[in-house]
């Protein structure tokens, strides 16, 4: 799965994705960005 990436400005594959629930109760996808170790993060179901 793709996200935006904030720090670099460009779209990148997610690295390990995990599928949480955020506060509000919608779905959303966390993981890390394979370059640098950064979070990322995508709202939206998986």
């Amino acid at each position: 799965m793709e996200a935006y990436y904030m720090k670099c400005r460009t779209k990148r594959e997610i690295k390990d994705p995990q599928a949480i629930t955020m506060k509000n109760g919608k779905p959303a996808t966390q993981g890390t960005c394979p370059t640098c170790g950064t979070k990322m993060f995508r709202i939206g179901k998986a």
